[in-house]
Parts: structure tokens; sequence; C-alpha cells
């Protein structure tokens, strides 16, 4: 099975596009420095296709485990099409039609987010993109601690001590969501200037209530940050459908300050494109600065001044704004890829509940499923789960299953309702993630061998 697009038929276009359109230039001949043999790049290239053998089959409907996926192949072509001007998308005159792109697939994400007035740019990851909003919220709450759930992705306690700011982390409900009157309590002493929620957690895909935490946090005069650079793009489906999300957590990002998400997650794709979002314009005045020879060509914006970061990959939004030309960001487009997975998530959690070899976590929010073999003890849960996560991957080829595991403590299981004998603090689980479309049809398949494997 390959690509549903024939990459070796259009990445030979963008060659001839870009070649085409530098004979507009003048033809010039390449210094001979730059000059290398076939015969010397074919060698190379053998040793390269050798080393890349030692990865995982991240695109295979099997490949289950950790959040990584193939891009689709409008973005590579999207990509490398750019990628031969190499544009940099941090000043008009380092890279002009990207930039125009950056802007148009900014302006999207906010719209299907519920933004009105925005203020946003792409980044290399969302951790950059998180560090931009808590710095944002440290400037305009100066003195102030950043509030975030145990369960948010760590990016936020590592960011407060670089903008030496203050976290203070939140306990979760048995659902893994942000605990409201934990929250309550902590802004009842006035320290905390902003809230951030999480809307797919990365070990869980849980949900935070935003829509109770948004009148929390507005009582409290706090700024709310909405980290959903996992689950952001399931906002096309958030409808309480069969195969849709819960809605009104996604409702209520539109009266959120800032929001990140992360187009090479669920918005099909490359390594590395994430993207923040300011409801105000006017946060743009604390990235003021000046740099005599790189803003001159223009008077419009210019990315880069609305960015810590400096370089930033052009390729990166001819990628996203030609995938989104023909998916675009909408339920008959994207919506489905998403729905898809969904579906996947939930056939699996069913099969879980009536499995005897296997107990499901919790029930999914998303697209991540979490479970674990049933014994008695944390410490033979714990057990059993790394030897079921070894036995899978060590299948022959054709028959692999790569999975990935997640801590979880003794408490944690209890407020599941998993009546196990704690015997040691923490342990390990499985967990899932049913991310790609074509996962969904190997679910039965992929339950089967591991239950299998697991009795």
């Amino acid at each position: 099975m390959g690509p549903v697009t024939d990459l070796s038929e259009w990445l030979p276009r963008a060659v001839g596009a870009v070649d085409s359109w530098m004979t507009r230039f003048g033809q010039f001949e390449a210094h001979p420095s730059m000059r290398v043999s076939d015969e010397a790049l074919g060698e190379a290239f053998e040793r390269l296709a050798v080393r890349l053998q030692d990865n995982y089959p991240f695109g295979h409907p099997r490949y289950v485990g950790q959040m990584v996926k193939p891009p689709h192949p409008a973005a590579v072509l999207g990509y490398v099409t750019a990628m031969l001007i190499n544009p940099n998308n941090h000043a008009l005159d380092g890279g002009p039609a990207t930039a125009q792109m950056e802007k148009d697939v900014v302006a999207r994400l906010a719209t299907m987010l519920g933004f009105t007035d925005h203020l946003g740019h792409l980044t290399s990851s969302g951790t950059i993109a998180n560090l931009e909003a808590l710095w944002i919220a440290r400037e305009l709450h100066p003195g102030k601690a950043i509030a975030y759930s145990t369960d948010a992705h760590y990016t936020h306690s590592r960011m407060c001590q670089v903008i030496g700011v203050e976290g203070v982390s939140i306990p979760t409900d048995g659902a893994g969501r942000m605990d409201l009157n934990a929250l309550e309590a902590e802004l009842g002493t006035g320290r905390i200037g902003t809230v951030v929620a999480t809307l797919g957690t990365t070990g869980l895909g849980a949900l935070d209530p935003l829509h109770e935490i948004v009148a929390l946090a507005r009582a409290h005069e706090t700024r709310i940050h909405v980290d959903t650079a996992y689950g952001g793009f399931f906002a096309l489906i958030a409808d309480d459908s069969v195969d849709g999300v819960a809605s009104a957590p996604y409702a209520a990002i539109a009266h959120a300050d800032s929001v990140v998400l992360d187009p090479h997650k669920h918005g099909l794709q490359p390594y590395g494109c994430g993207a923040v979002l300011f409801a105000d314009p006017s946060v743009g005045r604390f990235y003021l600065h000046d740099s005599p020879y790189t803003y001159f060509s223009s008077d419009e914006l210019h990315l880069g001044e609305i960015s810590l970061e400096c370089s930033r990959a052009g390729a990166a939004a001819a990628a996203l704004w030609l995938t989104l030309e023909v998916i675009p960001l909408s339920d008959g487009g994207l919506g489905q890829v998403l729905r898809a997975n969904r579906r996947g998530a939930l056939e699996w959690a069913r099969l879980l509940e009536r499995s005897d070899a296997l107990a499901p976590y919790q029930a999914p929010e998303l697209d991540i499923v979490a479970y674990f073999p049933k014994h008695q003890t944390l410490s033979a849960i714990d057990a059993a789960s790394t030897g079921l996560f070894r036995a899978a991957a060590s299948l022959p080829p054709s028959q692999q299953i790569h999975l990935a595991t997640y801590g979880v403590q003794a408490e944690a299981m209890a407020a599941r309702g998993h009546h196990v004998t704690a015997d040691v603090a923490q342990g390990r689980i499985l967990r899932s993630t049913v991310m790609k479309p074509e996962s969904a049809a190997a679910i039965h398949e992929i339950h089967a061998r591991l239950e299998s494997l697991a009795r």
C-alpha cells in the first residue's frame, strides 16, 4: 500500500515549476564547490536509506504508539516545492509569498476556533507557541502565577521556569480533567494571573472543562490560555454526535485570551508546525523590536514583528496552505479524518469493555485509548503492560503492533473505579493513539492480537 497521492509524479513537477520560475531571472552556473557527483550522492543516499530503516513504521495502521504520523502528500509537495526556494517567513522580503500564505492559514485556524479578531502566526513547535502565550501572560500580569493541571504538558512547568514565573499545578479529577474546586481555591488566593486549560491532554486526550473554567477565571479577573496543541482540530467535529466530541469545551475557546494548536499533529503537517493565536491584537506591542536590515521592503506587518522566533521556514506555511486547499477545515474535509480516528477509538473502548484479558483505564474523549492487562496488583499490571508492549513490537514485521506506555499512580486507578491492590505507588499501563484514519479499520485485528498476547 502506498500514499494516497503518487508523489513520484508530483515531486518532479515541483522541481520543474521552480526551475521554470528561476529562468525568468537569467541563467547562472553553480559554484564548483557546490557540485557533487551522482556517484557520490548515490552512495551517500544508500547509506541514508539504510540508516532510516532504524525507525518505527509511523504510517502503518498498526502503529498506535506515540503521536507521530507521516504528513499528507499534499503537505510534502507544498513543503518541498517551497523549500527549493527556501523562503524565510521572518520578514516579507525573506518570503513574501509564503508570508501571505501564513497569514491566510492562521486566519483559517482562528475562524475554526471561533476567534473573530486575532493576532497570530505559525511556530516551529507547540512548545515555542506555548512559550509565547505564557510570556504575553507574564507581561500582562507581572508577578502573578500561572496555573495548569497536573496532566497538562510538561511544557508549561518548564516554560514557567524559563520566563521566571511561578507555576501552580492543579489536581485532576477521575477523568484526567482539571479539578474545578481545586482551581477555585487557588484563584481565591489572588496569586493566579493566568489559567492554562488543556483541550486534549497528551497523555489521555482529556478535555479540561473550559466552559466552566471561563466563568471561574473571569470572576477572578484572570486570563485564560488554551493549550489545544493535540486536540485543537477536533473543533471541526465538536457536535456531541456519536462519532464527534463534546461541544461545550470547544465552543468556549472563543472566550479565551490565547490558544495554541499543532498542525503537525492532526493537521497532517510535517514537523515542525505549531501555531499561537491571541484574541486581542494589541498584545503585538510586547513584541516590539527593531531590525534595521530586515523590515524595509514593506509597510505591511512582518511576521517577525509578532514572533519571538526569528528565522522560520516559509515552506511550513506553504505545506499547510496547500493541504488546506485540498482538505479544508470543515466537517466534510479534515473533519472526516478526525471522525474516522474517533470511531476507531470508540470501537476499541467497546472491545476493551467486553474483554476478559484487558480493561479500559477510562473512556476516550478524543482518539487516545488507555488500557491495562487485568491483574490484582499494580505491580503485576506494570509488569504485564511492559511485557505486552515488548511482545507486540517483537512479532514478525507483518504482525507487529507498536504501543506506548503511560505512568499512573495507585490513587488515579482508584479514582477510576479500578479495584487494584496498591503494592507500589506507581505503575505503567498501555496507551494508544488512533490518530491515523486507516487505524480504525485495523482495530479489531489489533485488539484480538493484544488480547491473545495478554492471555
